[in-house]
């Protein structure tokens, strides 16, 4: 005997008696709660007074702000669909008061009134859940990851190529000159030499003049006449341009042509499977508790040398340096051990070869035994020792200035007599008696970094940056698909990853309520 279905009751049509409040309809412990709240106790007096009195009521930049970290903890980067989520979204209608901001602009207050304030919106948040115990300030751990820029992946600059045009220029104008010195072979009196260095659009005009004044009434093979024709017509502009591309590059070697700020760099996410370059930023993050405590954008490709800068920005942001830092191997160069030393922190930072060291000393297998850092050294003589047990006489040192202006030290030992040695072929290939290198200081930070990372405190914090700070940039790509910038622009850039880092630590506390 079958049995009569039995639904549940539609109401669609129903009229109640009193309408339903927006707030009803939101979870008490919802993340769009948590961003409320918070937002509504950060101080934004200084964006406030970047608005004009009198004309037309604005909508408020906290309601703005509010909307925007919001929309980028639920993975809604486009302005367009914020907007259509405004009119859609229940939580969204609660959050904006049932006020719907167009696309232009939510656009035009992200890309517009946060550029170069956000961060210290950020950072007063950050301040707010240090005080309530969720992260310190003094514990940080270090890294570093690459995004993609709203760029043209193919239209680029790069400094090389600029360097080899400017060449190819003074090499031509060197040629003209040579055909005129041809010219004058028979004459007693040869024009003055013009400077040939493609650096000024005015000194390769006047260069290019006086090679015409010279072939003046002189019979002029055709092709250099079309030569100097086009010289003097493009070569001066074309000058302007490198010069204006030296401008924009600085110290990069790239840039890409729709994103001047971004720099062409090896991402890991590589869809061709052939090392493809792509504009992009280096994102320098530091987090406690999984909570990202501060961030900067660098144009550098490597990790190494943005450190120093990462520090200074937590100081500025904080009043104070942090007490601790946890980082990998990209940052344990000597420049920043000793920033770090004088500093007084407390690091927890690998060097280059670390882990490698530690590979062989578990297996007993060196592979190349006779490296410099495996002969002995004896402090008090200052001497190293060969495989061979000559003692290696100090002959030297010399400095070397960093890109980033750091003075390093250089030692130079020398060997007293390889040859007939029979363990040279292995030793060295080098002609003569062996010299090394060898920086001091260096090696005492190495030293010093090798003992705590394998203390059981370095143990303990080498394994916890794996699952904080690396956490943090897996959540971010993965989990909220923030892969590639939607604005332009290092400023603008900036902007965009402070929206996603406090979405990220508000997503966390919402978590952790």
């Amino acid at each position: 005997m079958s049995r009569k279905q039995v639904w549940k009751t539609d109401s669609q049509s129903q009229l109640s008696l009193l309408p339903p409040s927006y707030d009803d309809l939101v979870p008490v412990n919802h993340p769009v709660r948590v961003v409320n709240t918070i937002l509504e106790s950060i101080d934004l007096g200084g964006l406030e007074a970047t608005y004009k009195g009198g004309g037309t009521s604005s909508y408020h930049p906290k309601v703005l702000l509010k909307i925007l970290v919001y929309a980028y903890l639920r993975n809604l980067y486009s302005s367009r669909k914020i907007e259509r989520a405004l009119s859609e979204n229940v939580h969204f209608m609660w959050l904006s008061g049932c006020s719907i901001p167009d696309h232009n602009t939510i656009n035009n207050f992200r890309s517009g009134r946060l550029k170069g304030r956000f961060k210290a919106i950020f950072n007063q948040v950050v301040a707010l859940l240090a005080e309530q115990g969720y992260l310190s300030l003094r514990d940080i751990y270090v890294d570093g990851t690459k995004i993609e820029a709203n760029a043209n992946r193919y239209t680029f600059v790069w400094a090389k190529g600029t360097k080899t045009s400017r060449r190819r220029i003074e090499k031509q104008l060197r040629e003209l000159w040579s055909y005129v010195e041809k010219v004058y072979a028979q004459e007693e009196q040869l024009p003055n030499e013009p400077s040939f260095a493609a650096i000024d659009p005015e000194e390769v005009t006047k260069t290019v003049d006086t090679i015409n004044d010279a072939l003046k009434d002189k019979e002029v093979d055709k092709k250099v006449k079309q030569k100097l024709t086009y010289a003097k017509k493009n070569w001066p502009d074309k000058v302007a341009k490198y010069n204006e591309q030296d401008k924009i590059l600085g110290n990069r070697g790239s840039y890409s042509k729709t994103d001047p700020d971004a720099t062409f760099m090896r991402m890991k996410d590589d869809h061709m499977k052939n090392g493809q370059l792509k504009a992009g930023y280096n994102i320098q993050g530091s987090s406690n508790n999984q909570f990202l405590v501060n961030y900067t954008l660098e144009q550098s490709p490597t990790d190494t040398t943005t450190l120093p800068g990462h520090l200074e920005e937590h100081q500025s942001s904080f009043g104070q340096m942090p007490g601790r830092v946890t980082a990998d191997s990209g940052y344990g160069s000597e420049e920043n051990y000793q920033k770090m030393e004088d500093q007084g922190i407390d690091a927890f930072v690998k060097y280059n070869y670390f882990h490698k060291e530690q590979q062989e000393a578990k297996s007993g297998k060196v592979k190349k035994p006779f490296t410099v850092d495996k002969l002995h050294y004896n402090e008090q003589t200052d001497t190293y020792y060969c495989p061979m047990g000559q003692g290696m006489t100090h002959i030297g040192s010399f400095q070397r200035t960093t890109k980033k202006g750091y003075l390093q030290t250089i030692h130079q030992y020398q060997a007293k007599n390889c040859s007939g040695c029979p363990i040279r072929p292995l030793c060295h290939k080098a002609k003569g008696n062996r010299v090394v290198e060898r920086n001091h200081n260096l090696e005492r930070h190495k030293q010093r970094a090798r003992e705590k990372l394998l203390s059981e405190d370095g143990i303990a914090h080498r394994k916890q940056r794996c699952w904080d700070i690396e956490a943090i940039f897996g959540n971010i790509k993965q989990n909220m698909a923030f892969k590639r910038f939607m604005l332009r622009g290092i400023e603008k850039v900036e902007t965009e990853f402070g929206l996603i880092a406090m979405a990220h630590n508000l997503k966390k506390l919402s978590l952790a309520l």
